[in-house]
C-alpha cells in the first residue's frame, strides 16, 4: 500500500508527489496520458505564466534554476542583485482584461515589507517544461509514475482508498485528484461541484496566417468578442461569446476557426494552414470542499475557471505546496488535530477568489452596450496609483494572507527571504521541505523548545524588518513572529499548533557558518 495514490500527472500532480517524497512517503502517480509530453503542452499551445509567488516556491526547493532554464528563461533576470539592501522594484507587466498597466505605477510603499530574492519576478514557461522539470524532481524522490492508466473507479473506507485505472487496482492510505478540470476523482469521490456557466467559448490555436498583417499583436477587443495574437510565430487565441455551446461539441476544423476569427475580428483573414487548436470555455466551478473522508483535491480538479489573466498554474502549485507537508504529516502520525483540514480552509477562499477574478474580466468583455461603460470604469480606477497596486497585489502571488487567527501582520503571509550575516537565506533553509525557525535574537532562547519537525537558525539578520524571530511553515508561510526579545509561551503554543508535541529525538546536525548556527532537528 502507498502512502499516496495521486491521479494526475500534470505540474500540479508531481509537485505534490515531490512534497511527499520529500517527507519520506511513498506515493504513486496514476496519469492518463500514455506519453509524458504532447502537442497541447510545447509552445505555444502549451504557453503558460508563473507569477512570482510560484517562482518564489520553487526556490524554496531547490528548482528555480532549472524552472527558468527549461523554459528558456536566465535565471539572473527573475531574482534581485544578491548583494541588494532592499527589494527591487517590480518589473514585470500585469493585465486585467487584457488592459495592460504599467509597473512603475505600482506604490511599493503601500506592499507588505519584502526583501531581495532570488525569486522577485514570474515568467513564462509551458506545461512541458514545468512538467519536465517536476517529473525529473519527483523520479529522483523516489515516485512512481504509470502512464496510460486513467482513473475509473475510487472506493474508500476508514482506513485507505483503492483507486482503478487503467484495468489495475491501486490502493493507499490517502487519495489525492490533480486530475484536471473534468476530473475522474471529483466526480467518482461525489464532490459538490457548484458555480457559474460560461459565457463564451474559447479558442487556443497554432496556424498559419495567409496575411498576417491584418491582425495586429496583442489582445484585440471588438463589438464580437476578443482576439490575441502573441510574439510567438502562428499562436493566435479567440474569445467568442456563444455560451459555451460550441466547446468540444464538435471537431474544431480551418473552416470554423477562420469563421469566428473574421467574425470577431471584422476582417476578411484568412487561415490557410490549422496545425492545432483546442477549446475551452469561463465556466466558473469550484467544489465546496477540497476533502471527502480520505480523498482530496488539487488543481483544476478542485476548481476550474476561464484562462483570463493565466492564474490556473500558479493557483494550483499553490494548492500543491500547502497540501504537501500536512498531508505528509497526516501520514507520518505527527500532525496536530485538524492540520490537514486547514488545506481547504485556506485554499478554498483563494480558489474563489480567482474565479471571481476571472468573473469580473469576463464581465468588462462581454459584447453589448453595458460591458464597454464597465471596461472604462474599470480602466480608468486601474490607471491610478491605487488601482494599479491593487491588480499587482491581487496577481502577483506574492501577497495572499492566510487568516490564523493573528493581527500581526507578517503572521499568515509568505516569509520574506531573510538573510543571515554570513549569507544563508530562509529559502535555502526551507529545501528539505520542514518548518524553519529564525532566531535574531542575542540568546538564542528558542532553540531548546524546537525538537521536532522544525529546523533552528539563529544569528544576526542582515535586515531582520523588526523581528527577533519568526516560525516558518514548510510552505514558506509565517505562522509566528516574535518581538526582538521573543516569548518562549507564544512561540512554543505556535509550534505545537503546526508541529505537534516536541519529541525527544535530538539534533540529527548542526552547520555552524559565519554567525549563523542553523540545528537539523528532524
Amino acid at each position: 500500500m502507498h502512502d499516496a495514490v495521486i491521479a494526475g500527472g500534470g505540474p500540479v500532480g508531481l509537485f505534490l508527489a515531490g512534497e511527499l517524497a520529500l517527507s519520506g512517503c511513498s506515493v504513486l502517480v496514476l496519469e492518463r496520458d500514455p506519453e509524458p509530453t504532447s502537442s497541447l503542452k510545447v509552445l505555444p499551445l502549451g504557453l503558460r505564466g508563473l507569477n512570482a509567488g510560484s517562482a518564489e516556491t520553487f526556490y524554496r526547493r531547490g528548482l528555480l534554476e532549472a524552472m527558468a532554464r527549461a523554459s528558456g528563461v536566465d535565471p539572473r533576470k527573475v531574482g534581485a542583485d544578491p548583494e541588494a539592501a532592499e527589494a527591487p522594484d517590480p518589473r514585470e507587466l500585469i493585465h486585467f482584461a487584457g488592459m495592460t498597466l504599467a509597473a512603475a505605477g505600482i506604490d511599493t510603499s503601500a506592499l507588505p515589507p519584502r526583501l531581495p530574492s532570488p525569486a522577485t519576478e514570474g515568467f513564462m514557461t509551458s506545461l512541458e517544461a514545468a512538467g519536465s522539470v517536476l517529473c525529473e524532481r519527483a523520479t529522483a524522490l523516489g515516485v512512481e509514475i504509470i502512464r496510460n492508466a486513467p482513473v475509473s473507479g475510487v472506493a474508500q473506507d476508514v482506513a485507505s482508498v483503492l483507486v482503478t485505472a487503467g484495468g489495475q487496482e491501486y490502493q493507499g492510505r490517502w487519495s489525492v485528484g490533480c486530475d484536471g478540470g473534468r476530473s475522474a476523482v471529483r466526480r467518482l469521490a461525489g464532490f459538490e461541484f457548484v458555480g457559474t456557466e460560461p459565457l463564451f467559448t474559447g479558442y487556443a490555436a497554432d496556424v498559419t496566417f495567409a496575411d498576417p498583417d491584418q491582425l495586429p499583436l496583442g489582445f484585440n477587443l471588438t463589438p464580437n468578442g476578443m482576439y490575441l495574437r502573441t510574439p510567438l510565430e502562428g499562436h493566435l487565441g479567440m474569445m467568442d461569446f456563444d455560451g459555451g455551446t460550441f466547446d468540444r461539441s464538435q471537431p474544431l476544423t480551418r473552416e470554423h476557426l477562420q469563421t469566428v476569427l473574421r467574425r470577431i475580428s471584422g476582417t476578411d483573414v484568412t487561415l490557410s494552414e490549422v496545425r492545432l487548436a483546442s477549446s475551452v470555455t469561463d465556466r466558473a466551478m469550484q467544489t465546496t470542499t477540497y476533502r471527502e473522508g480520505r480523498v482530496l483535491l488539487a488543481g483544476d480538479a478542485a476548481h476550474i475557471h476561464s484562462p483570463l489573466g493565466g492564474q490556473g498554474l500558479d493557483l494550483g502549485i499553490g494548492d500543491a505546496v500547502d497540501l504537501g507537508w500536512k498531508l505528509a504529516a497526516t501520514v507520518r502520525g505527527w500532525a496536530p488535530e485538524g492540520l490537514l483540514d486547514t488545506y481547504t480552509t485556506e485554499r478554498h477562499p483563494v480558489g474563489a477568489a480567482v474565479l471571481d477574478w476571472s468573473r469580473a474580466q469576463v464581465a468588462t468583455m462581454k459584447p453589448g452596450p453595458n460591458a464597454p461603460a464597465l471596461r472604462q470604469l474599470v480602466h480608468d480606477l486601474m490607471r491610478t496609483t491605487d488601482g494599479t497596486t491593487h491588480v499587482y497585489r491581487k496577481t502577483s502571488g506574492l501577497f495572499n494572507r492566510y487568516d490564523l487567527g493573528s493581527e500581526q501582520p507578517f503572521i499568515g503571509c509568505s516569509a520574506p527571504d531573510f538573510r543571515f550575516g554570513d549569507g544563508t537565506r530562509l529559502g535555502e533553509l526551507l529545501r528539505h521541505g520542514q518548518g524553519v525557525v529564525l532566531d535574531f535574537s542575542t540568546d538564542r532562547v528558542l532553540q531548546v523548545a524546537t525538537k521536532g519537525r522544525i529546523r533552528y537558525a539563529a544569528g544576526p539578520a542582515r535586515n531582520d524588518l523588526g523581528l527577533g524571530a519568526a516560525l516558518i511553515r514548510p510552505d514558506g508561510v509565517v505562522a509566528w513572529a516574535g518581538a526582538p526579545a521573543p516569548n518562549r509561551d507564544t512561540f512554543e503554543q505556535a509550534a505545537a499548533q503546526w508541529f505537534g508535541a516536541p519529541h525527544n529525538q535530538g539534533p540529527s546536525s548542526e552547520i555552524i557558518g559565519s554567525g549563523v548556527v542553523v540545528v537539523d532537528t528532524s
